[in-house]
């Protein structure tokens, strides 16, 4: 009797409280959503398993020496993950359909009003300025910016804020399609666009460079993320750095989005998450991603008062900066109203502004709040 005792005094389900199966609930949807459904698996897989492993009750997961722990203290309080990411992304991007349509650029800018309508938001509810600013970022549905600036202004807010941002990163394609159909006509979500001109090898190489250095002289604290961005796109278009360039795309990126999606995850557990002002985060979140969106097909409905060559107004949602999700989201919404509208490319250019765009927006704020 006394060892049976012993083994039950031995396990952790005295340390089980209601919040930890409520966390766990949370995980399995998630896991659910990445395999079933498919929504960003490479995101959303992680990061459940993460929430689920710091509900687990062991102190092992989050404490000074643990490897959740670690993941997240050199990761992201560091910064080191957001600006590997952008390589990454960098490495990936095509800035193609920016050049060949620099309205697309416009577009990308647009979307950022989410970001500053949730911002001024979060103040009227009672966040201070710097805590408002990471919440506001969250509209741009970019993780690695939120975890950058929330690591400069409101450490305390990067888990919550970096859960929301990767959260509504993976649900883009449930979150933007009822906003999009709402602000849109069936008559102009058919739109067909022209064909983007062919963009030669040479503007692709000289693109990052003048990138990166007209926004590090406008924005100096965007730099970090920017000038990985363009970087890891300067080693994609010169030709010469293949092994490179492809290490950054594949297993640079695979190991990152790793680390990050566990400790991302890691830093929702029941007693932190649970309670109302995280929520209220999350809610502002919700608010800010369907406001950027809304912003974006604003926009693009607004240019085409004064265009001849109409923009389909649906790769204005793709202005925000979850990349191609929501390029793809806009292609498939505009294939729904018409099947031979091939819109992905096009949505490719508001969407690669997005991602610049997010990171001006993040280093304004730096640049005046720190």
């Amino acid at each position: 009797m006394e060892l049976l005792q012993t083994m039950w005094t031995s396990m952790a389900f005295d340390s089980l409280y209601w919040g930890n199966l409520v966390m766990w609930a949370i995980a399995f949807i998630f896991i659910y959503l990445a395999i079933k459904k498919g929504f960003e698996p490479l995101l959303l897989l992680p990061i459940a398993f993460g929430i689920l492993l710091v509900n687990l009750p062991s102190d092992i997961m989050m404490e000074n020496q643990g490897l959740l722990w670690r993941f997240y203290h050199y990761g992201e309080e560091w910064a080191i993950i957001p600006p590997l990411i952008f390589l990454g992304i960098g490495a990936m991007t095509d800035f193609g359909p920016v050049i060949a349509n620099p309205k697309t650029l416009i577009l990308g800018a647009g979307a950022q009003g989410g970001v500053y309508v949730t911002f001024f938001g979060a103040l009227a509810l009672g966040f201070n300025i710097d805590q408002a600013a990471v919440i506001g970022i969250i509209g741009g549905a970019d993780g690695p910016t939120t975890i950058f600036l929330a690591s400069k202004l409101a450490p305390e807010m990067m888990g919550i804020c970096a859960v929301a941002a990767y959260s509504y990163m993976a649900l883009v394609p449930v979150i933007q399609p009822p906003v999009m159909k709402l602000l849109t006509t069936e008559a102009q979500r058919k739109i067909r666009m022209k064909s983007l001109r062919k963009v030669s090898k040479l503007e692709k190489m000289f693109f990052p460079i003048i990138t990166v250095i007209v926004i590090t002289l406008v924005v100096p604290d965007a730099a970090a993320l920017m000038g990985m961005f363009c970087f890891g796109n300067l080693m994609r278009e010169s030709g010469v750095v293949d092994r490179l360039s492809l290490t950054a795309q594949n297993e640079l990126m695979n190991i990152v989005t790793i680390f990050l999606g566990i400790s991302v995850g890691a830093t929702m557990p029941a007693e932190v998450f649970l309670t109302p002002k995280v929520i209220g985060v999350f809610l502002l979140g919700s608010v800010a991603f369907a406001c950027a969106t809304a912003c974006g097909i604003g926009l693009a409905q607004l240019m085409n008062l004064f265009l001849k060559e109409k923009i389909n107004p649906l790769i204005g949602a793709a202005g925000v900066s979850a990349v191609p999700m929501a390029a793809r989201v806009a292609h498939k919404v505009g294939s729904e109203a018409d099947k031979k509208n091939y819109l992905l490319m096009h949505a490719m250019g508001p969407n690669v502004a997005g991602v610049i765009g997010t990171a001006v927006a993040a280093g304004m704020f730096i640049s005046v709040l720190k």
